[in-house]
């Protein structure tokens, strides 16, 4: 519908979505319009999920978690697709609960690459260091999933957004600090964190 009102209005459309989401969408209304009961594992309100919500008429049900989902009247046979930032490890988890459940569940692994790849080098990075520090946006959905990766394999990791979060407190001498971030953290605020923290 915000395409048509821009087009109504002559105005010049340039689509800057990321190709993945754009295939998501795709994808979607292939699925709504085959009258498929469909269900997204994403965050509520993301901009994301609410272009997802769009190409199904606001028909598809968005949970966040198993729980939630679990709270709906659910059909015999369902479609699952997942926000492109969710993690895979959960993504499954719930797939396979629903069938363990009896549930008939035709999955859809939409879940970006450059997030779920990133999991085992994190992993690896994180067990490596004392502390982690995790730099990203507060809203960032990928930088939360990112974060949780790290905190899952090193529980001393840190989530900041800028330079003046850092505490000081958080180190002891001589323990090794790894610094990573989300996929859209820049370089230039990864060397200001980097710089902070030698100034220690």
């Amino acid at each position: 519908s915000t395409y048509q009102q821009a087009l109504e209005n002559n105005l010049t459309l340039i689509d800057a979505s990321c190709p993945v989401v754009l295939k998501l969408q795709n994808r979607i209304k292939t699925s709504f319009d085959r009258r498929e009961k469909l269900f997204i594992y994403g965050k509520h309100g993301h901009a994301e999920v609410r272009g997802l919500l769009g190409q199904t008429s606001g028909e598809a049900i968005v949970f966040e978690n198993l729980e939630e989902l679990l709270h709906h009247e659910l059909p015999p046979s369902l479609t699952l697709y997942s926000q492109t930032t969710k993690g895979t490890t959960s993504f499954y988890n719930i797939k396979n609960e629903l069938e363990s459940r009896g549930y008939e569940v035709n999955a859809h692994d939409t879940i970006c690459r450059q997030v779920s790849n990133r999991d085992l080098d994190l992993r690896r990075f994180a067990a490596q260091f004392d502390q982690i520090v995790f730099v990203s946006g507060t809203k960032s959905s990928n930088g939360k999933v990112l974060y949780q990766v790290c905190k899952d394999t090193n529980p001393q990791t840190h989530f900041i957004s800028k330079t003046a979060e850092i505490c000081s407190e958080w180190f002891a001498p001589g323990q090794s600090v790894g610094i990573c971030g989300a996929t859209s953290t820049p370089m230039w605020l990864m060397e200001q964190v980097r710089d902070a923290l030698l100034s220690l």
